[in-house]
């Protein structure tokens, strides 16, 4: 049995999107996880998505260039300013709604240390991590990745991540074991010349344990 470990509920997070060619001018935004029958409110240009308890758990902000005209500059997953959320929320507000997107979110790629593993009861693929992801905070994982091992460094994706391939990491279980992220591979992080296999990508010492990952810094990992 695992100490210490951190129990994922209630979480800060923030997801925004926005591609114009697909769906045209509107951002996406997710607060949390869908669950049960989702129900919407439209007043004015926005929408709000609420869950099956009348929690507000996202926004679809329609010809929000109007808000936000850089936003036009954008596609996929948006990182927005501190000016954009003001004003965002200021829409939000004027609208009637009283859940606003938060200023703060946490990075959610972060460099974590795998203090503990042991094999899965029911799987002979599947391996429970004890995961440190910051000043002590650990994660329990459960990995596929077939060269994991105690005492590496790691990419930690926490819930509330988009991947690259547009997932969203959810507290999950697998094979009845409850799992709070995911350990991710050079490839699901499409890091240029990563290999095609699966397998946790294994961090060099130099990165320490918590700090935000860099994708920029991580472009020459696999540079021969």
């Amino acid at each position: 049995m695992f100490t210490n470990r951190i129990k994922i509920g209630a979480f800060n997070m923030m997801i925004t999107s926005y591609n114009f060619k697909q769906i045209g001018d509107v951002l996406i935004v997710v607060l949390g996880q869908d669950k049960g029958i989702q129900t919407s409110k439209k007043n004015g240009n926005i929408v709000a998505l609420k869950n099956e308890d009348g929690k507000i758990i996202g926004y679809n902000i329609f010809n929000v260039s109007s808000i936000t005209p850089e936003i036009k500059n954008q596609n996929g997953q948006v990182i927005l300013s501190d000016n954009q959320i003001d004003k965002l929320n200021e829409a939000i507000v004027s609208a009637g709604f009283d859940t606003k997107l938060p200023s703060k979110v946490s990075p959610k790629f972060v460099v974590g240390f795998v203090k503990s593993m042991k094999e899965h009861p029911k799987s002979s693929h599947l391996y429970i991590t004890e995961t440190e992801v910051e000043d002590g905070k650990t994660l329990q994982i459960v990995s596929s990745s077939p060269n994991m091992q105690e005492g590496i460094k790691v990419v930690v994706a926490e819930v509330g991540t988009m991947m690259p391939n547009g997932l969203i990491i959810w507290p999950s279980e697998l094979k009845d074991v409850e799992s709070d992220g995911m350990i991710c591979s050079g490839r699901e992080l499409k890091i240029p010349n990563a290999p095609d296999r699966p397998g946790a990508l294994i961090l060099p010492d130099s990165y320490k344990i918590g700090e935000p990952f860099d994708f920029d810094k991580a472009k020459t990992l696999f540079d021969e």
